[in-house]
């Protein structure tokens, strides 16, 4: 068997439109984007984007109102310039700082994260494993 991975999640959020446009911002500096959308029409209940890359949507969002208690997610960034660059749009975007770019050798020596608190007040990081 080989590495264990998620195949995909998703968040439920208060304002979907506004979500979609946070997340946008936030993730494209980490070539993350909106893959395909369905809306409640379709999905018989709430709206969903899908964000990936490559074609492949891993993380969904979806207008099922906010989910609680918070979540931390934390995406893979190639580099810590990529982590740099999510956590200034994170921000830009209207995020909340929740631990600026920089080593957290607590979890190992080259662990490089930023964490934005998104609307809704879930904690998403971006997070370098490598040496730079």
């Amino acid at each position: 068997m080989g590495d264990v991975m998620i195949d995909h999640t998703s968040l439920n959020v208060s304002d979907y439109e506004a979500a979609k446009k946070w997340y946008s911002a936030a993730l494209a500096p980490l070539g993350i984007e909106i893959i395909m959308e369905f809306p409640k029409s379709i999905t018989g209940h709430v709206d969903t984007a899908g964000y990936g890359w490559n074609g492949k949507p891993f993380f969904w969002l979806a207008s099922g109102g906010k989910t609680t208690p918070h979540i931390h997610l934390a995406f893979r960034a190639q580099n810590r310039a990529q982590v740099k660059a999510f956590y200034d749009a994170a921000i830009a975007a209207g995020g909340r700082d929740n631990g600026g770019p920089g080593l957290r050798e607590l979890y190992h020596p080259n662990y490089y994260g930023a964490f934005v608190l998104d609307l809704d007040g879930n904690n998403i990081e971006a997070v370098s494993h490598g040496p730079d």
